[in-house]
């Protein structure tokens, strides 16, 4: 290429960094704001997204989550656009190192999720099975979350059934959550052995395995974008030294 082709290609490319890490810096801000939002005033949140948003915030802790997000895709933001802008050596070697170690992290996540699957089943068994049987009918909100998952997944306790042996709620109504029963009442051993519905855990998994294929989908192209992400700033880096 012509010396006039390559300044060509290098300015274009210079502005599609500084555009795309400009969206990410935005959604980042965007993402921020809403998670201050929803620390702030939660309930007007609950409000406009409805009754199961309340449940979600208390699992996910949506506030705490959409913060640490917004936070990092507004460093990256910055690093990429601001570096592109000024053709920053310094702020494009660290774009490209914190988008080399979030890809790191998720490639580390993947290969946990896969192949640890057992070990966090069990470890989940030993932290959520006390929790059901000490707090469930005891904690309004805690109980709520539960009755909300287990009615919208079709799903009873962690594992199955027995999580609600010798529970709180057990020994109180001499049952089990209707859900463990069909939505059958009185929800007695018998009655629930027989309807066999499966624990939380396992339906979540069935519903990860069922949609793998669009989870799959959705990481390939986010790892592209990533990849991609740093091949430019790495790029950008190189022609530099050629200017």
């Amino acid at each position: 290429l012509s010396p006039g082709a390559k300044m060509g290609c290098f300015t274009f490319i210079k502005v599609m960094m500084i555009l795309f890490n400009l969206a990410i810096f935005l959604s980042g801000g965007t993402l921020l704001g809403v998670g201050i939002w929803v620390r702030v005033d939660g309930e007007s949140f609950v409000n406009i997204f409805g009754a199961l948003s309340s449940s979600i915030l208390s699992v996910v802790n949506v506030g705490y989550l959409f913060i640490v997000i917004g936070a990092i895709l507004l460093v990256i933001g910055f690093l990429g656009c601001y570096g592109a802008q000024k053709e920053s050596k310094c702020l494009l070697m660290m774009f490209f190192s914190v988008v080399l170690i979030i890809f790191i992290a998720e490639v580390a996540a993947a290969v946990v999720a896969l192949v640890f699957t057992g070990l966090a089943e069990t470890l989940l068994t030993g932290l959520v099975t006390p929790l059901l049987k000490e707090k469930y009918g005891v904690d309004a909100t805690f109980t709520e979350i539960w009755n909300v998952t287990m009615t919208e997944v079709h799903c009873c306790g962690l594992n199955n059934y027995t999580d609600f042996n010798n529970s709180y709620f057990f020994e109180t109504h001499h049952s089990y959550p209707r859900q463990c029963c069909d939505m059958q009442e009185p929800c007695n051993s018998t009655l629930a052995a027989e309807t066999a519905i499966e624990g939380c855990f396992k339906q979540i998994l069935t519903e990860i395995r069922t949609n793998a294929g669009v989870a799959g989908g959705v990481a390939a192209g986010i790892a592209a974008l990533e990849i991609a992400a740093m091949a430019v700033s790495m790029y950008l880096y190189c022609r530099l030294d050629e200017k």
